[in-house]
């Protein structure tokens, strides 16, 4: 993904959403956990910042829906891999992932009442299981 987006200077979101490379920032340090001598030694978790409210490649629609969602800024952050690039390519992804999930617009719910063959259905199964526990009882001491 990143060779990809790295040779076309843009991170690829959705059909419609293209960040260029440009807007985000990039930060690299020393990542915890095990690795020995490797981990001490280089600055291979990468963290990626990018500021929503200030980018140039959103449109008003897709700038409204991420700051509604993500705030004004979203970072990413990734330690998995051993080595700066794979964990480069890791946070562009999660990154587009993030993004890519804030921009699907919820689909317009419709309240709807339930049939009045669906109501009498409910009643009948309820009577139906009702019946059955009473069966079920032991028989009162009445007879």
């Amino acid at each position: 993904m990143t060779s990809d987006a790295a040779a076309s200077g843009v991170l690829r979101i959705n059909r419609s959403c293209m960040i260029l490379l440009d807007e985000l920032e990039w930060r690299f340090s020393a990542s915890g956990g095990a690795g020995g001598q490797h981990v001490n030694t280089t600055n291979s978790k990468a963290e990626v910042r990018f500021d929503i409210a200030g980018s140039a490649s959103l449109g008003p629609r897709q700038r409204e829906l991420l700051l509604e969602t993500l705030g004004e800024s979203v970072r990413v952050v990734a330690s998995d891999r051993r080595s700066q690039l794979q964990n480069r390519e890791l946070a562009l992804e999660r990154l587009s992932e993030k993004l890519a999930g804030a921009l699907i617009v919820p689909k317009h719910r419709v309240a709807t009442k339930p049939s009045r063959g669906a109501k009498k259905r409910r009643v009948e199964t309820k009577r139906k299981r009702s019946d059955v526990k009473r069966t079920r009882q032991r028989p009162s001491g009445e007879d």
